[in-house]
């Protein structure tokens, strides 16, 4: 291969690296604050999921018009239990802040198509299962544009939602308050319960 093409590609390959802002840096939670019980660790460069029900939130800033890229693996059982929030207007001073002034993205690979890895739980459905088996890396990409997210999971859309677009009826309390979700918010990762370990090596943003 010609020389300057080698040059051209390592050049392709900085720009597309340097289009993504780490939000965690694999070594310590420095700019992210917990909320609730349990807690992240670090482990091996990741951040482990221990007990539950917590929330670790990122306080660098308001997140939106952005992609957040977040590589995770279940290393429990395939129904290990996490999720990535966002949207969330304030800064959560309790575990159950983003269930209920934020909207999860699910990790759960047994849930049903409205809980289920992907979904905005319990008001949009995703249309495909594409997790990994339990021990694989996983990436998704939540997009935000305006008042629309969009996830992707290993590369296939499997959930698009609307604000404002018809939802299903809240049934238990642990179901989000439905209501409108501000364009811009603070994200954080959930630490669900003791049974379910989740690693999680990148969280990144792109704009």
């Amino acid at each position: 291969m010609p020389r300057f093409l080698l040059l051209a590609l390592a050049a392709s390959s900085l720009l597309t690296a340097a289009d993504w802002k780490p939000l965690f840096n694999g070594k310590d939670t420095s700019g992210w604050e917990h909320v609730g019980p349990g807690q992240f660790v670090i482990e091996d460069g990741n951040l482990k999921t221990q007990g539950g029900m917590g929330l670790l939130w990122y306080k660098g800033e308001k997140l939106a018009n952005c992609t957040v890229r977040v590589v995770y693996k279940t290393v429990s059982t395939p129904g290990a239990n996490s999720g990535i929030y966002i949207r969330m207007e304030e800064q959560p001073k309790d575990p159950w802040y983003g269930v209920h002034n934020g909207y999860e993205v699910q990790i759960d690979a047994r849930g049903d198509e409205w809980h289920a890895t992907g979904a905005i739980y319990s008001l949009s459905k995703i249309t495909k299962r594409v997790q990994k088996p339990t021990g694989e890396w996983n990436t998704m990409e939540i997009t935000l544009k305006g008042p629309e997210t969009t996830v992707r999971l290993n590369g296939d859309v499997i959930n698009t939602f609307h604000e404002g677009q018809e939802v299903p009826e809240r049934k238990v309390w642990f179901e989000p308050v439905r209501g409108p979700r501000p364009d811009s918010g603070y994200i954080g990762l959930q630490n669900h319960d003791e049974k379910s370990i989740v690693l999680f090596k990148e969280i990144s943003v792109s704009r």
